[in-house]
């Protein structure tokens, strides 16, 4: 049962990331082996509580499958969260160390915890620096902001127009109307009642 993760939804949109942990597990599996089922997700390492992940967890364990993974960072660099894994009697296969042991995958997992604190750290020490030099931070972030709301007033706006009278419908209305004329969000999907109060 292969699991496929990357951080945002930038790299779920290029498939890059995604491609590549594809590649790695289709080597690995070669023709001899068969996967149950594939999960992807685009969310953040930082979470251990991922909505797929959990689902391919539950997968392995009522099939009494092996998780497969490209890359340990893909899955979690939290030791604790790959004990308890192990602990539940779930098996865990890292395509790119095929022959790494728990014990192993225990001290590997250990070392890219202590990594991403490190990294933590240096960052936090560099953007302290920065701002005792006087550099505004967060500047980018702001006209990036600043330009997504001016789209996305544009696109709220492009959407009202194609439907007469949407001040005076229900979101719900507003949504159907939407699906029916085969309309989708920024991102490519369908509309929901959620996303068209988001707009609205």
């Amino acid at each position: 049962m292969a699991y496929y993760r990357v951080s945002t939804k930038q790299q779920g949109r290029s498939g890059l990331g995604l491609a590549a942990q594809r590649e790695i597990i289709g080597r690995f599996i070669g023709e001899d082996k068969v996967l149950v089922s594939e999960y992807e997700e685009i969310e953040s390492g930082r979470k251990d509580k991922r909505e797929f992940l959990l689902t391919a967890i539950a997968h392995a364990k009522r099939e009494k499958a092996k998780l497969l993974i490209a890359r340990l960072d893909r899955f979690s660099r939290r030791v604790s969260f790959i004990a308890n894994l192990m602990e539940e009697g779930i098996g865990l296969t890292v395509a790119e160390m095929p022959t790494a042991t728990d014990f192993q995958l225990h001290i590997f997992a250990a070392l890219a915890q202590e990594e991403r604190r490190l990294i933590s750290e240096r960052t936090k020490a560099a953007l302290q620096q920065a701002k005792k030099r006087g550099v505004e931070l967060g500047k980018n972030g702001k006209v990036l902001a600043e330009r997504n709301r001016e789209e996305k007033e544009c696109f709220r706006e492009y959407l009202l127009g194609q439907i007469p009278n949407a001040s005076m419908m229900t979101l719900s209305e507003i949504a159907r109307r939407l699906k029916e004329s085969g309309q989708l969000t920024r991102r490519g999907v369908g509309f929901s009642l959620h996303s068209v109060g988001r707009y609205v």
